[in-house]
């Protein structure tokens, strides 16, 4: 009898178990991983970037016909009201906790929506600190379009994955919503978002193939958009970023008449020192690489090799920092350094996080090479004439 009520009251409290009623099936939803923002007379124009999964998880290189993604596109009179018009032109929900990366256009930038678009998408509560922020200057859908190179997974491409790129050049560091908030709320209240751009350097033999390429950055504050800095005149950011970076410089070798050397750079060390007197301030800047020559015509010496790398790293930093003054703009973020090391001068000099900066502001640039590696061999053509 014992049993057969203790059988009873274990049934009934099955009964009561509540079950996952409210779980979507993940082949019944949309997952998002790219969402662009437009602004444009006085209206949003989003675009959302819907991958298939079901594709991606097979294998990273797919199948040439599979379509990756679909890209919709909406305005609105708020980003709202245009990603409703979304929901209401596709057959499933709408999965946002895959989004990884999103792209403001130009004219996003310049308005005085950028940060209240930037402030959305955290409040969302699907999305995540670590979607990966860019900007452009081409159409937003075309970008959206692009597929990796050999037809491989958009999960890797460099917008959803731009760390994969610093392990052989880190030209423009990436930045996620985290970082970029942090920026903006510190000295000098400005952020440099990575600018995305469209090329045709790829081909097979019977078509063109567009890519995405990281050529500079667009600097945003707190109080709207300052501007573009890109391609050469940005070179300079690569060596001043905190993390070590990787990249390359090319210069004409003085014992030729016309031949070029391109030298491999690995960055570090940096430190950027303010020396204050008077109540001034001036920067003090020394960053230490260690070089890899991989191939050169004629003969060139170590020295000669060391010699030019100081003045071509000097005169790309020197470049990058005159080309944000003339936006107005820290690129260095040198009030930032101010602010952790002497807070009590920064307090006297700052108007609105930033202490006035003029080009004689970087008093000293000390570039050292700690070593310089031939390659295999030595300083001289393996091949001899």
């Amino acid at each position: 009898m014992k049993k057969k009520i203790s059988l009873i009251v274990s049934l009934s409290v099955t009964l009561l178990l509540s079950a996952c009623w409210d779980v979507n099936e993940p082949q019944k939803m949309y997952y998002i991983l790219g969402i662009g923002i437009d602004f444009k007379d006085d209206q949003y124009e989003v675009f959302m970037q819907i991958i298939d999964f079901a594709t991606i998880a097979k294998s990273e290189q797919l199948n040439p016909t599979s379509t990756q993604a679909e890209v919709g596109r909406a305005k609105g009179k708020t980003m709202e009201e245009a990603f409703f018009k979304l929901y209401r032109s596709i057959d499933q929900k709408v999965f946002w906790g895959h989004m990884t990366f999103f792209i403001l256009s130009e004219e996003a930038m310049e308005s005085e929506h950028a940060v209240p678009i930037i402030d959305s998408f955290l409040r969302h509560r699907e999305t995540r600190y670590q979607i990966w922020t860019y900007c452009t200057q081409d159409p937003i859908e075309e970008i959206l379009l692009i597929t990796p190179i050999i037809k491989k997974s958009l999960t890797a491409s460099k917008l959803s994955n731009p760390l994969n790129l610093g392990a052989q050049e880190s030209f423009i560091q990436p930045i996620n919503l985290r970082n970029l908030i942090i920026e903006l709320n510190e000295p000098s209240h400005e952020v440099s978002i990575p600018l995305v751009t469209i090329n045709k350097k790829w081909r097979t033999t019977d078509q063109s193939y567009e890519e995405t390429a990281l050529t500079g950055v667009g600097v945003l504050s707190k109080d709207g958009f300052k501007g573009f800095i890109k391609d050469d005149a940005i070179r300079g950011m690569q060596w001043m970023q905190k993390k070590k970076s990787r990249g390359e410089i090319t210069f004409k070798i003085k014992s030729s008449k016309r031949d070029y050397l391109t030298v491999d750079l690995e960055k570090i060390s940096l430190d950027v020192k303010p020396i204050v007197k008077n109540n001034h301030v001036k920067f003090e800047i020394a960053v230490t690489f260690n070089a890899t020559v991989n191939g050169f015509k004629g003969k060139v010496t170590s020295g000669e090799i060391r010699k030019n790398i100081i003045e071509e790293v000097k005169k790309e930093i020197k470049t990058s920092y005159e080309e944000g003054l003339k936006l107005d703009v820290d690129i260095y973020r040198l009030s930032e350094q101010l602010y952790r090391e002497n807070v009590k001068v920064w307090k006297n000099l700052e108007s609105d996080g930033k202490i006035p900066l003029t080009e004689d502001s970087i008093s000293k640039i000390d570039i050292h090479v700690n070593k310089v590696n031939p390659g295999r061999k030595n300083f001289s053509e393996t091949i001899e004439e």
